[in-house]
């Protein structure tokens, strides 16, 4: 697919290599490319294999500038990236790509804009953005997801937050990555070391980077408050163990003296008064209601009840 930027990007059937008609988008498959690469004459030979993209990241060439995008899917984090490789250069930009990603966003940017004062700078812009458009609303979902957490939690309905947490925590870290590819990215663009954009539209470049800076600054902080939480969670289970460890010694200190009684007067030996007296066991009974009464006035006064 071919595409000249005017106010909006307007579809051709072929190409003036040469930039006469004003600057282009290229959409190609890996095959495509292989077969037409020589007509952009960007004097890079680049064999692409989109199976081999790990990261997004741009390389500054003699008369050109490639790379490679590697976006996680929105919808899973946790599942395989979406790759594609781009060149460019000054009559304008293609992408290499076998998922479909490229059309997609660049059929929400025909769909969605219209350029005042369209360049190869503003449509970059653009694409750019639409790769992280939705990530702020996924990112309050985290902060919500991890908010009833934490409540749960502390309301002690919470079982075992720990897979659930851990989740969020390696997309947070994927993102994060993502984030920090693109604003390299980004960097790169501004650099502008070949000279391809005009200097009056690099703005956009660092506009794209701030933003995106904000959103690695956001991820870091919920990947934070997720590591708090869990170790919420770790000193809820440590206040319920003591409370039951408090509880066990509370009752083994009720017994022992009980439990020294009975062994007292377990021995049966032949010359212990108390076994011939006739109120002798109700008088042991009464003794051993008064001492867990008080003992548990005891612990009730030192608050540990």
């Amino acid at each position: 697919m071919y595409y000249y930027i005017k106010n909006t990007l307007e579809k051709a059937k072929k190409l003036d290599f040469k930039g006469k008609s004003g600057q282009f988008v290229a959409v190609l498959t890996s095959v495509e490319w292989l077969e037409s690469r020589d007509k952009f004459d960007m004097g890079i030979e680049m064999d692409i294999d989109l199976s081999a993209i790990h990261s997004t990241k741009a390389e500054v060439n003699y008369d050109s500038l490639t790379g490679t995008f590697s976006i996680p899917d929105r919808n899973s984090i946790s599942a395989p990236n979406t790759n594609f490789a781009f060149a460019l250069d000054e009559k304008g930009i293609v992408f290499i790509d076998d998922s479909g990603f490229v059309d997609k966003i660049i059929g929400n940017i025909v769909s969605s804009k219209r350029w005042t004062m369209p360049s190869l700078e503003r449509f970059i812009y653009d694409f750019l953005e639409q790769i992280v458009a939705r990530d702020r609303i996924i990112l309050e979902r985290v902060d919500k997801e991890l908010d009833t957490v934490e409540s749960n939690i502390l309301d002690g309905e919470e079982k075992d937050p720990s897979q659930r947490v851990s989740r969020i925590r390696s997309d947070l870290r994927d993102l994060r990555t993502h984030y920090e590819q693109l604003i390299d990215l980004g960097e790169e663009l501004e650099e502008n070391e070949n000279d391809f954009f005009n200097e009056d539209n690099i703005r956009y470049f660092r506009l794209f980077t701030q933003r995106v800076s904000r959103l690695r600054d956001m991820t870091a902080s919920l990947r934070d408050f997720s590591i708090q939480i869990r170790d919420l969670y770790q000193s809820q289970l440590d206040i319920k163990q003591n409370r039951i460890m408090a509880l066990l010694t509370i009752i083994t200190s009720i017994f022992m003296p009980l439990t020294l009684i009975a062994g007292w007067y377990g021995m049966n030996f032949r010359y212990m008064p108390e076994l011939e007296y006739k109120w002798a066991y109700p008088a042991v009974i009464a003794v051993s209601i008064v001492i867990v009464i008080v003992s548990l006035v005891f612990f009730k006064k030192k608050k540990w009840l």
